[in-house]
C-alpha cells in the first residue's frame, strides 16, 4: 500500500521527550490513529475528528494495527540521538541550514517546506525545535508509517 507521512506541532516546554509523550497521550485519547481513523488528516487541530480511544492501551493498538502501524505519532515511542526504528531523532543541523538558512526555523518555514520528509525511513521520525522571536516555542514531530 505504501507508507504515509504524519506531522504535529506541540508546545515546547524544554524537554522533547515530555512533549512527545504528551502528544502521544493526547492522540491516543482522541482516537486519532489507525484502525479507528484509518487515514487521519495532518496536522490535527481543534476541529479534527476525535472519536476517543477505542483501545485500552497503545500496546493494544500496535497489536491491532499490525504491520500497518497506527499511521500516527503513536508509532514513535522514544527520542533518540540518531534515526532509529520507532523513535524521533533531531533533524540534522546541516539539513536545517540547507533548507531554511538557519538552525532555528519558524513554524511558517516548516509549513512551507517539508522536503526533509523524503529522507525519513518507514517507522521512523524526526523532530525540530521551532522558534518564535528567537526563542524555542514548539516542537515539530514528523514520521512515516510502517505501511
Amino acid at each position: 500500500m505504501g507508507s504515509h507521512p504524519y506531522w504535529y506541532f506541540e508546545k515546547y516546554e524544554g524537554d522533547v521527550d515530555d512533549a512527545l509523550q504528551t502528544l502521544r497521550e493526547r492522540e491516543f485519547n482522541a482516537g486519532r490513529y489507525n484502525p479507528v481513523i484509518p487515514f487521519p488528516n495532518f496536522p490535527p487541530g481543534p476541529n479534527s475528528p476525535s472519536p476517543g480511544a477505542q483501545h485500552l492501551s497503545i500496546d493494544e493498538i500496535m497489536e491491532d494495527a499490525a504491520e500497518d502501524g497506527t499511521r500516527s505519532i503513536l508509532d514513535l515511542d522514544h527520542v533518540s540521538d540518531y534515526p532509529d526504528f520507532c523513535a524521533v531523532a533531531p533533524l540534522d543541523d546541516d539539513v536545517l541550514q540547507n533548507l531554511y538558512g538557519t538552525t532555528q526555523p519558524t513554524r511558517a518555514m516548516i509549513e512551507q517546506n517539508m522536503d526533509f520528509l523524503e529522507d525519513v525511513e518507514r517507522g521512523q521520525g524526526v523532530y525540530i525545535i521551532l522558534y518564535e522571536d528567537g526563542q524555542p516555542n514548539e516542537v515539530f514531530f514528523a514520521g512515516y508509517s510502517f505501511d
